[in-house]
């Protein structure tokens, strides 16, 4: 699976090399980055980034696969998302979902992440999904609640980044309880 995929008002595409001076900018944001586990030093870090993406097996274990969020009806880039197959467990994903300030409270995150869902247990036929997020960051846990996810655990001063020892919540759904939860009246 190495196409574009399109939803409403997003199309989520492979990153491309002109990405690269639009994702610096907002992952060098001081608000975005607190939360990231990746901060790009400089612009040749992105590009770096890029171009591994591009070489690395989509989906395989052990592999990220990043995606540009852009906007179907300008081609404006708004972030990136990325789906990790864990390599002890490769019947399992794990999300992460990174929009621009300016383009966040629009829903954009929303709409990624429920194309992730889609890509993952319809096309990937994963067993489990997952995010790891840093309890600080109260948008990223709605955005996962209110997609359905779950709270599994909290790990209280288990990763260290930015520098600082920072709690790791885990919010996950199974295959099972997306199926449910789509065929759910509104």
């Amino acid at each position: 699976m190495n196409g574009d995929i399109a939803t409403e008002r997003l199309v989520l595409r492979t990153l491309r090399a002109d990405d690269a001076e639009t994702m610096f900018a907002y992952r060098s944001d001081p608000e975005i980055m607190r939360y990231q586990g990746w901060d790009p030093e400089s612009l040749d870090d992105v590009r770096a980034f890029i171009a591994d993406n591009a070489l690395c097996e989509a989906f395989a274990p052990g592999s990220w696969r990043q995606f540009a969020i852009a906007l179907k009806s300008d081609g404006t880039m708004v972030g990136d998302c990325g789906v990790h197959v864990p390599q002890d467990k490769p019947e399992q994903a794990e999300f992460g979902i990174t929009v621009a300030t300016e383009f966040q409270r629009r829903g954009y995150a929303s709409e990624a992440l429920r194309a992730l869902l889609w890509l993952v247990f319809d096309t990937l036929r994963k067993h489990r999904v997952f995010a790891s997020v840093d309890p600080r960051n109260a948008p990223s846990i709605t955005l996962f609640e209110r997609a359905g996810f779950r709270k599994e655990a909290h790990f209280v001063e288990s990763l260290w980044l930015m520098g600082e020892w920072v709690d790791d919540v885990i919010l996950a759904m199974l295959a099972r309880e997306w199926r449910a939860y789509v065929a759910a009246p509104p």
